[in-house]
């Protein structure tokens, strides 16, 4: 090992200053936490999600706390086109694109598997697969143009423990873990694709859950309780930062030790 090597092994760098980032679904949840924390190390971001008022409001809330520049851009991961104008958005205000955290996502309810329509399976299949995917392509070309860049999809534990009350979600999932790999190796060696697998995490969603049910269920989850939303943060900016310069088409569980599947509500009607 070189000297200059040991130095980087023993002082990993996660420091964002000079890069740009963009983070969908990024004004609430996950999102949100992690367009912070991207910002507080340095990062300049791109908040997008399908709706403007609350990208503009985390936005704002970003620059005022970290003095970095953050763009609100509304955009329908799912709609191409409207994948097409984020990125023309982003190239007119920084001419790069160093990171691109796949976070959107969906996961409606339905009473069972027969009652799921099309249009519910064909939106849920959009956000969480199709996006990515166009979001993926398009943006590591840009990477690759200029110099290189990490990318982070936002995964779930559904995709490795499939659930009856979340079959699409969690199909669509999976595919997002399958092409993290795929994609690492299609763009690498100039761009690191990875994933993070969060389990139970307390945002927005937590609201419909039944906490009786999660009581006793989070009895399974070694750490014993849900995750709090800060506490993605961490995972993300070493995959996203020079932390992690050999790390790439892995997908990282961020579960508290998640080891079986849980209902979070009642079982769908059969």
């Amino acid at each position: 090992m070189t000297g200059a090597d040991s130095k980087r092994a023993a002082s990993p760098n996660f420091d964002l200053a000079g890069r740009l980032a963009i983070v969908t679904g990024g004004s609430r949840g996950l999102g949100r936490a992690i367009a912070f924390g991207l910002a507080r190390a340095g990062a300049d971001v791109v908040v997008t999600s399908r709706r403007i008022d609350s990208c503009r409001e985390t936005a704002e809330a970003i620059t005022a706390e970290t003095g970095r520049k953050a763009l609100p851009v509304a955009c329908h991961v799912g709609d191409w086109g409207q994948i097409d104008d984020l990125l023309t958005e982003t190239d007119n205000a920084f001419g790069r694109i160093d990171i691109l955290v796949n976070n959107a996502g969906l996961s409606p309810t339905y009473r069972s598997a027969a009652s799921v329509s099309e249009e519910l399976f064909d939106k849920v299949i959009a956000v969480n697969l199709k996006g990515p995917f166009r979001l993926m392509a398009l943006v590591a070309d840009r990477m690759i143009r200029g110099g290189g860049g990490a990318i982070v999809n936002v995964s779930s534990v559904a995709a490795q423990w499939p659930r009856g009350d979340a079959m699409p979600y969690g199909a669509a999932k999976a595919g997002l873990n399958n092409l993290t790999t795929a994609f690492a190796h299609a763009y690498g060696p100039d761009v690191r694709v990875n994933a993070v697998q969060p389990g139970a995490f307390f945002t927005d969603v937590a609201k419909h859950w039944d906490m009786d049910a999660f009581a006793r269920h989070s009895k399974g989850i070694a750490q014993r309780r849900g995750g709090e939303p800060d506490e993605i943060v961490g995972a993300v900016l070493y995959l996203v930062s020079d932390a992690s310069s050999y790390t790439t088409g892995v997908t990282i569980p961020v579960d508290g030790g998640y080891w079986q599947p849980f209902e979070l509500a009642a079982r769908p009607d059969a």
